[in-house]
Parts: structure tokens; C-alpha cells; sequence
């Protein structure tokens, strides 16, 4: 078991049939061939990623684009050859457009995704990502190279965790040697003559250039590193490594073999020394006890060669591939971590050489190659290279001669970046911080149910006029979201579904449209607001824009619901063969019918008809299931709306003297309209006759939009001034309360003169619907100021919701209040005082102003012209269609016959 040197040559290994594994047998050739032999495959079109086959990502977005125009030209022309208006229409075009967009862009952002993802796991330290994907296009190739940054990310963290073991392997040799030696001069086994302790003080010197070398390693591009050429005899070189490995007293053989005996080469002794000595301590760990290892040098007439071969297990493709990187073996099974190899192919590479590990039958072999001169300008040696993973392993592996940094740059200063690095890009904001998808699995029953609503919105609504059939509708969809909002037991979705309700009822018992209309609109806002639980004013606008965003934010979750429907593969099959059968039939049925009379006029009978009516209630459901789609996806997974804060759109404030002066000038403007309004309140008709040269009424309808301007105005100036002003100190803030206090106090005084104004023209020159409708708006306007003005002294949560709720009440009030026929019991009691009434308007007022016409003191032949003449409707109503104001008028207007010579007399209505 004693280490000793034998003389003589050991016949170099034949090299055999490269197994697989280490240890393997040999396949049979003619099985090989046939298990190599590629099989045929057909590729069928991936439903889930129907552009999966196109290798560019250019090709794709060229197919995506050019498929959605072609789509929504098809269906917008469609739409406009059938009559359907473009409210209805335009929508609905969109709408499908959007769904084959999201059908042909399936999977083409999935591996951008996955990169997101494992970038922010990167991020916290979790390296184990693997992007996966077939695409062969760019978004494909980048996906495989992030996986292999990835990976090499990972190894890096792996090689920082073991840079302490790895250097306490590298200094482990010189030291078991010095202290073997130390241990047998303490011992006095060993004499301390002048050859131990020049064996000593070489262990130390090798001990310090070890060191120095690690240094040198780190260094980024390994430049700078001494490299001192000289003669050595390889006999010397080699004898000497076997002597310092003898020291670690392992029972293993070891033999040199050098041919000739006097080789000489040139080179830096000391590396060449260290690579020596670690290529046989490699060996001499990974062989067994009682085995041989063998260093063979041979050279030719302009290199030289080294061999050393063990009787170890081996190395198998994958370890052979990685050996000469950093912990390229993997693992400390053999005692170490592989940096001695890695460094030895830093030296080889200094040298001009190669390194390489030969197959073998049993054990291992590891040749460097050398020029016996180096070159004058040697290369610089590359640093430890890193462990990258190779996609084919080969038997042999080369170290290669290119400069690969390991090291990461150094820092200016306390973890400052170096200078001149561009800084890490800011987090930008996304909408899915404050819209999280909380609800992500697949829902069915809300597809279905939106399919439902939109089908009886299909059913009833086309070729109908506005009624029951409305009312059944919104009934339907506004309890689907109703029962689908997680929300639905708050006391605040019962306080909207009350409201809700009177709205809803508009559609039957008030017959004009824009009634009718408002009143929907403001149960859909009602609606939103309620799934989104708002309270700020702000953030029940955004609830508002969140239902027509929701068609895109929910386009995933529809998706995934629509594969889920679609994993019954007979369902998909019959859909597709009926399709495709549907398409052919209408190709050859329409070529041969028009080809043959016969034929024709069999298809003909057998045909249906595609009316235009049947293209509007396909309409009808697209437009309708899309709108209920969004509704539906906005309750399930509401917004945090009430984050989105003005105030948080900027940090930037605006200094106290910036908003207090022009908050100042609008308060003396208002306080001299004030005083103006004064003025011409105690002066009567004649001073403003004299000062303007107008009647008191024209000059009351000349200011009445100007003045619901400014009330809207102050309301903006107000929030502004609250939300970006600065104000610092207490005194500042009382300074903005009062100030605001003030304008409103004087706002309301506008308000006040407003409606006076209004009230002096319709005296003077009539009702209209219009007057009427402004008027309630600026009341509306009037209770928001009253409300800013409370919120200043005791908070304003509420005011939002004080907001929406007056609105759905003044809604519901003009919708059911019958404000039609209140103008036109106005017009009639001014016509009994001035004897003047425009009839023609009377007649327009429509169904709702029939029952106060009809029981009015008009005379008869007047009351029986506009009554006749008030008809909107062609007769035949239907069932989805009946409203009480409109049966109500219909019943009365049975009543009246249109007299040969009735007209209607119009007016200027100013």
C-alpha cells in the first residue's frame, strides 16, 4: 500500500465503442439505426394556438392584424346593408373582432408572461425557471435564451454559496502535505536536515502562489497576470509532482513514463507545476486504493503531451462536458469541487495549449497539450469559465481559449452602481395592482347566463318599440350581477337596487325614449358603482369606465371558460363539422342552384330568407351577451377604485400663494355678479332696460348657460384647490376652508339667481321639456355645492355617494314625474292668460302629455288636432312593446278623429 515510483512504460489504452453510460453495453447497430430513423408526423392546427405554426412573430402580428380588419369589415357591412344603427352595430363589430383577435393571439405573449414571472422570482432569489415552449419564432427564441440565463444564474448563486469550499480544497493539498511533513519532524521520524526543511519552505512558497493565483482569477478579463517562460525538463516536472503527492500518504501506485527521458520544454515552471500537481491529486483521489496512476509525456517535432490516467469509475458524456468549468464534476463526492482542473485549463490556455478529457474503457484520462515553445505573445488566459449547459454532450471536452468574465464589476463606493451605468428603470404602474383579478377560475354559468339575457334582449327587443320587453331585460341582466357581486348583501347594493328599481319601471310607464333612456343609463352606473363599493366621486367615475374596460380585462377568464365548455372533444367536433359542412353547402348549393332554374327554384322553397330583422337580433345578442360579459366579469372582480385619488396623479403641489390669489379673483368675480344681480333685483324692468338695453326675461335667458357653467366650474376649481394645494401649516388650511367655504356660499347664490332666471323666461315665454330638464340640473348642481360645503367641515366620504344617490333620484323623478305633461299643463294655463299657445309643440309633447291635454280646458277642435296629430306609433303593438303611457294615450286618442282643416299653430319658443 506504500506510494512508490516504478520505472518502465505503460502501454497507452485503446480507446472502444462510446457507450452512452459509463459501463454500458454497446447497442446492436442494426436496432440503433432503426431507433435513429425519425417518424413521421402530421401536425394538426393547435386549437389553443392557431399561429403556433408561423416561425415569425412579424408573420403572426401580419395574420392577426390583417384576420381582425377582415372580420370587422365583413360584419360592419353586414350590419349597415341590414339598417342596424350605429350605436348598436359599431359595438358589436368591435366585439367580435376582439374575440378572433384573442383566439389567433392565443399563446403568443404566454412565454413574455413566463418571463415576467420568473424574472420577479429571480428577483427573490428562486433561479428555478423554466420558460416553456414550442414556438420557433423570436418570442420562442427568447424564451430558450432566458431559460439558459436562467440557469446560469443559478449556477453563479451556486457558485458563490461553495467559494468558500472551493478554496479551502485548493489550499487543502499544500497544506496536508506541509503538515505531514511538519507531523514527522515533531515526531522525529523525519530528520530535520536541510533537504525537509527546503521541502517545507517549498510547500509555504507553493501555498503562497496558490493564493496568488486565486487572486489572479478573480481578476475580470485576466490580464496582468505574470507569466515568467523558462527551460524544464519534464522528468524533473513530473518527479517533483510525485514527490509532493506522496506526502499525503494514499495507498495508491503511481508511475511516470516520459519519452524521451530528457524532454525539455519551455515554459512558466510554476504553473506548469501547479497543473501537475493538480491533474494528479484529481487522479489520485478518484482512484481506489491499491490502483495506479499513470502521467505519460510524449512529445512530436513542435508539441508535447501529458497524459494521466486512473483506474477510477470514470467519467460519464455529461461529467467529461463540464469537468474544466468551475464545480464542473458536480458535487463533493470526490473531495473536492473541481476549481484545481478549471485552474490547470487557465494554465494549459496561458501556454497556448488545449486540455481535454479522452474516452475510456475503464477509468479516466486526461490530456493537455502543449507547444514546446509558447508563443511570444501568449493569449490571455481566460478566467474559470462557468458551467453552461451544453444541449448534445460529447465523450471529449475542450477547454476553450476565449476570455469568459466571472467576476461581477466592483462598486464606486457603499453599493453605488459604477459610474456611467445606466440606473435600474422604475417600476412602472399597472392595472393590475389596483384591478386584481381575484376570480380566476373558469365561470361557466356567467357566460351562459350573459348568453341568456342577450338572447331574450334578441327575442323581444328588434322591430319593437321601447316597453316590457326592455324591462324584462334589464330585470334579467341587472339580477344576474346582482346575484354574481360578492357585495350583494351590503346595505349599500340594496340602497342602489332601490333606486335601480324605479328607473327600471321608466320603460313602462313612460313612453318618451330619452326618459327612458337616462333612466337605464343611470341604473347602469347605479349598477357599477355598486360591484365596485365606491364611495369617492372619482372612484365611481372609474367604476364607470371600469364596465367598457372590463371587455378586455375579462378576455383571459373568458377564454379559459370557453376551453373549459370546450374539453368535451364531441362537442368541438360536431361545432366544427357542422361549420364546415354549413359553408360548403352554401359554396356548391349557391354555384349549382345558380346554375340550374330547376334547381334554384327548389332551394328557393326550401331555403329561408336571411331578412334583414334576423341580422339585427344577431346583433342584438352579440351587443347585449358582450355588455352583460363585461358587467358580469366588473362584479366578480371589482377595481379598487376608491385607491384612484386625484391627488396621487402627481407629487407635485402648488404653492400656497398660487392657488390663493386666483381663488381670490373668482371670489371677487362672483361677489360682483353678486352685487350686479342685487342691483338689478331692486331695480326692476325699467333699470334693466335703461343699464342693458334688454327685457328682464332676455336677459334672463341669455345668462342661464353661462351660469351652469360656472356652478360646474367652481365644483372642478374646488376639487382642485383641495387636492393639489399646499397647505403645510394650520393657518394655511384654514385659510383654504374658508376660502372654499366662501366660494361656495356665493355659488349657491348663483345657483339661486340661475333658476330665477329661468323661472322669469318660462313665465314670459313658455315651458319646454329642455327648460325643464336644465332646471333640475342645475337643482342637481345646487345640492352638490351644498354638499362641498358641509364636507369641508365635517369630511366628505359621503359626498360621492350624495352625489350619485340625488342624481338617481332626479333621474327617476323626471322619468316618472310626467315632466311632459307638467309642460304642457304650464302651456295650457299661460294660453287661458294671454290667449296664445303653440300647438304645434303641444302635439310633439307625445303619449305622455295625452291624458293632460285630453282632461285640459283647450277647446275642443284645438285639444281634438293635437291629440290626433300627438300619435308616434304605426299601430299593431305587440307584447314586449306595451307601456302604460303609451296604452293610456291610445285609449284616449281612440276617442278623437282627425277633422277635415285642422292645423297647428307654431311660435317663436326662444
Amino acid at each position: 500500500m506504500g506510494l512508490g515510483r516504478r520505472a518502465g512504460t505503460r502501454q497507452p489504452r485503446q480507446p472502444h465503442q462510446v457507450l452512452a453510460h459509463q459501463g454500458g453495453r454497446a447497442p446492436h447497430p442494426h436496432r440503433a439505426r432503426r431507433r435513429l430513423r425519425p417518424r413521421r408526423r402530421i401536425r394538426a392546427v393547435n386549437r389553443s394556438q392557431p399561429l403556433a405554426g408561423l416561425s415569425s412573430i412579424r408573420t403572426r402580428l401580419t395574420v392577426l392584424v390583417g384576420a381582425s380588419v377582415l372580420v370587422a369589415a365583413v360584419v360592419g357591412t353586414i350590419g349597415t346593408d341590414a339598417g342596424v344603427p350605429l350605436w348598436l352595430g359599431l359595438p358589436a363589430t368591435v366585439g367580435v373582432a376582439l374575440v378572433v383577435t384573442r383566439w389567433l393571439a392565443s399563446g403568443m405573449t404566454t412565454p413574455l408572461l413566463q418571463m415576467t414571472d420568473a424574472a420577479q422570482r429571480m428577483a427573490k432569489g428562486d433561479y428555478a425557471a423554466a420558460i416553456t415552449t414550442s414556438s420557433q419564432d423570436e418570442v420562442g427564441v427568447l424564451a430558450r435564451a432566458f431559460t439558459s440565463m436562467a440557469t446560469e444564474l443559478e449556477q453563479s448563486e451556486e457558485h458563490r454559496r461553495r467559494l468558500v469550499a472551493t478554496v479551502a480544497h485548493e489550499l487543502r493539498t499544500p497544506l496536508s502535505a506541509q503538515q505531514a511533513l511538519l507531523e514527522n519532524l515533531a515526531d522525529g521520524v523525519t530528520p530535520p536536515d536541510e533537504s525537509t526543511l527546503r521541502a517545507a519552505l517549498a510547500q509555504s512558497e507553493r501555498l503562497g502562489s496558490l493564493v496568488t493565483d486565486l487572486l489572479d482569477l478573480s481578476r475580470p478579463d485576466g490580464r496582468g497576470v505574470p507569466f515568467s517562460p523558462g527551460r524544464v525538463r519534464v522528468q524533473d516536472l513530473l518527479d517533483e509532482a510525485v514527490d509532493e503527492a506522496a506526502l499525503q500518504g494514499r495507498g495508491v501506485s503511481l508511475v511516470v513514463d516520459v519519452e524521451p527521458v530528457d524532454l525539455t520544454i519551455t515554459g512558466d515552471r510554476s504553473r506548469l507545476a501547479q497543473v501537475t500537481a493538480n491533474l494528479l491529486d484529481n487522479a489520485i483521489r478518484h482512484s481506489p486504493s491499491g490502483c495506479t496512476v499513470t502521467m505519460t509525456a510524449r512529445t512530436d517535432a513542435h508539441q508535447w503531451t501529458l497524459t494521466v490516467a486512473d483506474d477510477g469509475p470514470g467519467l460519464s458524456p455529461e461529467r467529461a462536458e463540464r469537468l474544466f468549468h468551475r464545480f464542473g464534476p458536480g458535487g463533493d463526492g470526490g473531495g473536492g469541487t473541481g476549481l484545481g482542473l478549471a485552474i490547470a485549463a487557465w494554465v494549459v490556455t496561458m501556454h497556448g495549449g488545449t486540455i481535454r478529457a479522452l474516452p475510456a474503457d475503464d477509468g479516466a484520462q486526461i490530456r493537455m497539450t502543449l507547444p514546446l515553445t509558447p508563443p511570444n505573445s501568449s493569449p490571455s488566459p481566460a478566467p474559470l469559465a462557468t458551467d453552461r449547459p451544453v444541449p448534445t454532450p460529447t465523450q471529449e471536452s475542450t477547454m476553450s481559449v476565449q476570455p469568459v468574465p466571472t467576476t461581477p464589476p466592483l462598486r464606486d463606493g457603499a453599493g453605488a452602481p459604477p459610474q456611467g451605468a445606466v440606473p435600474a428603470a422604475l417600476p412602472s404602474l399597472s392595472w393590475s395592482r389596483w384591478w386584481p383579478e381575484r376570480v380566476t377560475a373558469p365561470q361557466p354559468r356567467l357566460v351562459l347566463a350573459a348568453l341568456a339575457v342577450g338572447l331574450l334582449a334578441a327575442i323581444v327587443l328588434p322591430d319593437n318599440a321601447l316597453g316590457l320587453g326592455l324591462l324584462l331585460v334589464l330585470v334579467a341582466g341587472g339580477a344576474s350581477l346582482w346575484l354574481a357581486s360578492p357585495r350583494r348583501s351590503n346595505r349599500w347594493s340594496w340602497v342602489t337596487a332601490a333606486l335601480a328599481l324605479p328607473l327600471g319601471l321608466t320603460t313602462i310607464l313612460t313612453a318618451h325614449p330619452g326618459y327612458i333612456f337616462l333612466a337605464a343609463v343611470m341604473a347602469g352606473v347605479l349598477a357599477a358603482v355598486a360591484c365596485t363599493d365606491a364611495h369617492r366621486v372619482s372612484a365611481m367615475v372609474a367604476s364607470v369606465a371600469a364596465w367598457p374596460a372590463s371587455a378586455l380585462r375579462g378576455l383571459p377568464l373568458i377564454d379559459r371558460t370557453v376551453r373549459l365548455l370546450g374539453q368535451h372533444g364531441r362537442t368541438w367536433a360536431a361545432l366544427r363539422t357542422s361549420v364546415v359542412s354549413l359553408v360548403l353547402l352554401l359554396v356548391f348549393g349557391g354555384l349549382l342552384a345558380s346554375a340550374d332554374a330547376v334547381l334554384g327554384s327548389w332551394a328557393s322553397a326550401l331555403v329561408p330568407d336571411i331578412s334583414d330583422l334576423l341580422v339585427f337580433r344577431a346583433f342584438t345578442l352579440v351587443f347585449f351577451a358582450g355588455v352583460m360579459l363585461a358587467g358580469l366579469y366588473l362584479a366578480i372582480n371589482p377595481p379598487a377604485v376608491d385607491e384612484l385619488r386625484t391627488s396621487r396623479l402627481t407629487d407635485r403641489r402648488i404653492p400656497v400663494r398660487e392657488w390663493q390669489i386666483p381663488l381670490g379673483v373668482v371670489i371677487a368675480v362672483f361677489v360682483v355678479f353678486i352685487a350686479a344681480q342685487a342691483a338689478a333685483t331692486i331695480g326692476g324692468h325699467d333699470y334693466v332696460m335703461r343699464t342693458a338695453g334688454v327685457t328682464y326675461a332676455e336677459s334672463a335667458r341669455q345668462g342661464f348657460g353661462q351660469l351652469t357653467l360656472a356652478t360646474a366650474l367652481v365644483l372642478l376649481l374646488i376639487a382642485g384647490v383641495r387636492s393639489w394645494g399646499r397647505a403645510d401649516t394650520a393657518s394655511e388650511r384654514r385659510v383654504m376652508t374658508v376660502m372654499n367655504a366662501v366660494l361656495c356660499v356665493l355659488t349657491l347664490l348663483v345657483v339661486a339667481s340661475a333658476l330665477r332666471r329661468m323661472a322669469l323666461y318660462q313665465d314670459a315665454f313658455g315651458y319646454t321639456t329642455l327648460r325643464v330638464n336644465v332646471d333640475a340640473f342645475e337643482v342637481w348642481l345646487g345640492i352638490v355645492v351644498l354638499g362641498v360645503l358641509v364636507s369641508l367641515f365635517v369630511g366628505g366620504r359621503w359626498l360621492g355617494r350624495l352625489a350619485l344617490v340625488s342624481a338617481a333620484v332626479l333621474v327617476a323623478g323626471l322619468s316618472l314625474g310626467n315632466v311632459n305633461g307638467f309642460v304642457a299643463d304650464r302651456n295650457i294655463a299661460l294660453y287661458q292668460e294671454t290667449g296664445e299657445i303653440d300647438s304645434f309643440y303641444l302635439s310633439q309633447l307625445g303619449d305622455d302629455a295625452v291624458p293632460t291635454i285630453h282632461e285640459s280646458d283647450l277647446p275642443a277642435e284645438v285639444k281634438a288636432c293635437v291629440i290626433s296629430r300627438s300619435s308616434t306609433q304605426d299601430g299593431g303593438s305587440t307584447w314586449p312593446e306595451w307601456n302604460l303611457a303609451r296604452s293610456r294615450a291610445d285609449d284616449i286618442r281612440a276617442g278623437y278623429s282627425l277633422r277635415p282643416g285642422c292645423t297647428l299653430s307654431s311660435s317663436d319658443r326662444r
